[in-house]
């Protein structure tokens, strides 16, 4: 008797297709047509190697291009025949670079609702921890360095994962198989909260979010790092709080974007509609100008002379953390002087907006 038919090809996947969890995707795409080889990304993008009858072939290369995880975006499927090596799995191998590096990086994407639960659950071993995030959810683009999108290519590459985040890395069944940001309050990032003259405030890294949004209460004006750069904070029921940014920032009629801890928040201070939600809650995150209500409690120098407000949602857990534990919505507007680019260096900043800025809450 004959052995059943086998073909092995090489595909090469283009696209949005690195760090938004591709590699997983193909991986139980491939066990679940019964196919062999391997998958890995390299400089352009993912380079597959699949073996098995043409017709799971057939349906595998028909999945890629159908049931492609909803962050990525694939442009091109491309493949040619290869010799079969009759292997017995289907493996992930290490990336490698290539010669070419033209693979597309997907954009920071905000926090996923199961890290978010997470982060308010007293009992996860990431509680509170203001960079939680998952291969569904996270920076991206913001700490690339370098293609292919590894960890090693990342701002996140001196950060040592512990034993736990690295058993959450090597698992392809779990949600956070190379995530490349993956870290916990034992090997990850740090949060600070510095005075102006970069005086650390509260030793206890995890004071400091909550310290921030007591000072935010108080009427400060705090500097807070985020991915792409510095945000001002402040108080928006606040007049003297709001006039005093304005003042300090030479920003004279500008309106100030507000954020916003959920769309219930959002509701007492607008007028929004299906279509405004679906937007404020999009994994992008964008400003959004709505109609304010009458009665917000907005103080009219968030936006002089205006009939509307331009919120967004919290999108990275230490937003979540900080508009939690203040309670309120916040003005949360551009890092800079007037006309300057975003500070995103701490020494930058220190520099720059060190005379608007009470505190400064870094990582």
């Amino acid at each position: 008797m004959r052995a059943p038919a086998r073909e092995r090809r090489e595909i090469s996947v283009r696209g949005i297709v690195q760090g938004v969890g591709f590699r997983p995707f193909i991986y139980a795409l491939a066990q679940r047509h019964g196919l062999t080889g391997l998958v890995r990304n390299d400089a352009e993008g993912v380079h597959i190697e699949a073996e098995g009858p043409p017709e799971e072939l057939e349906l595998f290369l028909q999945g890629i291009r159908e049931k492609a995880p909803p962050l990525s975006v694939v442009e091109t499927v491309s493949w040619r025949p290869l010799a079969a090596l009759r292997e017995r799995d289907f493996r992930i191998e290490e990336s490698r670079e290539g010669v070419r590096r033209r693979a597309l990086i997907s954009p920071d994407v905000a926090t996923c609702a199961e890290c978010v639960a997470e982060l308010f659950d007293p009992v996860d071993r990431r509680y509170r921890y203001p960079f939680t995030n998952c291969t569904n959810c996270g920076p991206r683009f913001t700490i690339t360095r370098s293609v292919p999108y590894d960890r090693a290519m990342t701002t996140m590459a001196h950060f040592e994962m512990c034993p736990e985040c690295r058993r959450e890395y090597d698992d392809p069944s779990d949600r956070r198989f190379h995530a490349q940001p993956n870290a916990c309050p034992v090997c990850g990032p740090q949060v600070r909260l510095l005075d102006r003259f970069g005086h650390e405030v509260y030793s206890k890294p995890e004071d400091s979010i909550l310290h921030t949004a007591r000072m935010l209460r108080g009427r400060a004006v705090v500097a807070i790092k985020g991915l792409g750069g510095y945000h001002l904070a402040c108080d928006p029921f606040d007049a003297r709080a709001v006039r005093t940014l304005r003042g300090r920032k030479a920003r004279q009629d500008k309106p100030f974007a507000l954020m916003a801890r959920d769309l219930e928040q959002v509701r007492k201070l607008c007028r929004i509609g299906p279509e405004e939600e679906k937007l404020l809650a999009s994994p992008a995150r964008p400003i959004v100008l709505l109609e304010r209500l009458e009665r917000s409690g907005i103080v009219e120098e968030v936006a002089p002379r205006q009939d509307t407000l331009g919120v967004m949602l919290a999108y990275t857990p230490l937003h979540h953390l900080l508009l939690h534990d203040a309670g309120i919505p916040l003005v949360m507007t551009s890092g800079n002087n007037s006309d300057e680019p975003i500070a995103y260096r701490d020494e930058e900043a220190f520099e720059q907006i060190g005379e608007i800025a009470d505190y400064f809450l870094v990582h």
